[in-house]
């Protein structure tokens, strides 16, 4: 025997009861990349166009040598994320529930606390329709960015209701967002009044820009850490890309099923439970190819929303930050429109506004499917009994309870402020990640697996570069908000 497969830190092989079945072959490119794009244009809704441009107009280039880190240090998280669903074709979170059951229950109340509070998304992209139209004629501005946030949420609903397959819905609209977001971000960033900061602001990516502009506000601490841990996709919205790639059907998970839509999609069978890779021939090969386009798919996500991001902050460096304009309140989505303003007017106005929307409200609809996939998946796999109705009749059951939810926590606060409380609490499992996939995916999974299919020692080490330092980030942050007080 493997002395690799004499491992075991539980005692007991919680993969054995997984069948085996050959690695499917790799279908192309083009059939499987997706996740990666919607993993980016997901993570444009909140990172890249609120909090990185308020922390550059607010402080200048002062933190911005922090951006590439943070973008970066998602990479080994999620690559882990998809290697496991690539090769059991299970979710992360049964995942987790396979390394310790009362862990994932841990997790999953987290998780559910953690989106309670996404419908901010959906109010903040109503900040740019309430700008753009004005409707309802006589209401707040409070009350008009809730009366556009409603109505998306509705557009997006009936979206899903209507769809074949849903995640292809997903896949389809995220894809236009992202390249229609990328298309006039760059038009904007090669306007003369945004070039000629090009040389101080690339400056400022390698090295921090001080002395500060302003005095450093404690209350922006917390704006820092969305910033930095929604650089790409922070917290629990990370675990997305498990779901993505399983719905994707790509590699083992080309044996779980879909989820339709209840109104046009044929149903189909869709199971918890995965299998592992036999070692018949060729399996090897096919791996191979799926393990680069694991590391290709992923840096299209990191990579693209880092490109996203940086334009977004030359932006607010070039037009906002002389200004002192910050995006905050029921203003998030629009003190930015002199982005496209810059170029092309009042028209250029009109544009990012319409863009901001939909790139903020679809945040809801992305965020609303994966966490709805989760909630199912999850009780499923605690609770066999539960598996008396499809995974996707519970699907349908957690989205209509999390609208409803949802729809309540607009009503709370300000959209920023819900914004940023879900990421602290989705931080905490951002903490955790690293340690728990080490855990699973090299002493639990990979003892199972044949040695062609096992992770390499650099993987391992990129994982431990993250956790050490987001562990760093969590400790700089308690001294800053209470220790410093």
């Amino acid at each position: 025997m493997d002395p690799q497969q004499k491992q075991n830190t539980t005692g007991k092989n919680t993969f054995a009861p997984l069948g085996r079945k050959p690695v499917p072959r790799f279908p192309g490119w083009w059939a499987a990349l997706g996740p990666g794009i919607v993993w980016m244009a997901l993570a444009q809704g909140s990172g890249e166009l609120i909090w990185w441009p308020y922390i550059i107009a607010k402080y200048g280039l002062t933190f911005l040598f922090l951006l590439i880190p943070a973008c970066l240090l998602q990479y080994p998280v999620t690559v882990e994320i998809g290697r496991y669903t690539l090769l059991t074709g299970e979710s992360i979170f049964h995942g987790f529930i396979r390394l310790n059951r009362w862990f994932g229950i841990f997790l999953w109340l987290l998780m559910t606390l953690s989106f309670l509070w996404f419908g901010a998304f959906a109010s903040a992209g109503g900040t740019a329709m309430a700008a753009l139209t004005h409707v309802p004629q006589g209401w707040s501005q409070r009350g008009q960015t809730l009366f556009w946030g409603y109505a998306s949420i509705i557009v997006f609903l009936a979206a899903i209701l209507m769809s074949g397959v849903v995640y292809s819905l997903i896949e389809r609209l995220m894809k236009t967002v992202a390249i229609i977001t990328v298309t006039g971000l760059l038009w904007a960033c090669l306007q003369p009044q945004v070039l000629h900061t090009v040389p101080a602001f690339l400056k400022g990516l390698v090295v921090s820009h001080g002395p500060m502009p302003r005095p450093w506000d404690n209350a922006d601490a917390t704006k820092l850490l969305t910033a930095i841990t929604f650089a790409g996709l922070g917290g629990f919205w990370i675990l997305f890309y498990s779901y993505w790639m399983r719905d994707k059907g790509n590699a083992m998970a080309d044996h779980m099923g879909r989820i339709t839509g209840p109104i046009t999609g044929k149903p189909e069978t869709v199971t918890s439970d995965g299998n592992l890779p036999d070692d018949s021939p060729g399996n090897s090969e096919r791996w191979k190819r799926w393990r680069r386009y694991l590391a290709v798919d992923t840096l299209i996500g990191i990579c693209g929303n880092l490109f996203t991001t940086l334009m977004t902050c030359l932006l607010a460096y070039a037009l906002l930050f002389p200004k002192g304009l910050l995006p905050q309140e029921y203003e998030l989505a629009v003190v930015q429109s002199s982005f496209f303003e810059v170029g092309w007017g009042s028209v250029g106005r009109f544009l990012f506004l319409i863009v901001a929307a939909a790139f903020l409200t679809d945040t809801w609809l992305a965020t609303a499917d994966a966490v709805s996939r989760m909630q199912a998946d999850i009780v499923h796999i605690l609770f066999p009994k539960s598996r008396r109705f499809e995974l996707r009749h519970w699907y349908y059951f957690f989205l209509g309870i999390l609208t409803v939810i949802t729809s309540l926590t607009m009503l709370l606060d300000t959209p920023g402020t819900l914004i940023m409380t879900s990421a602290v609490i989705g931080f905490i499992g951002t903490i955790i990640f690293p340690v728990a996939l080490y855990l699973l995916n090299y002493r639990i999974l990979a003892p199972n697996l044949p040695p062609w299919a096992r992770p390499r020692q650099v993987s391992r080490w990129l994982l431990a570069v993250s956790c050490i330092a987001y562990i760093s980030l969590a400790i700089a942050y308690l001294w800053v908000t209470v220790f410093s007080q």
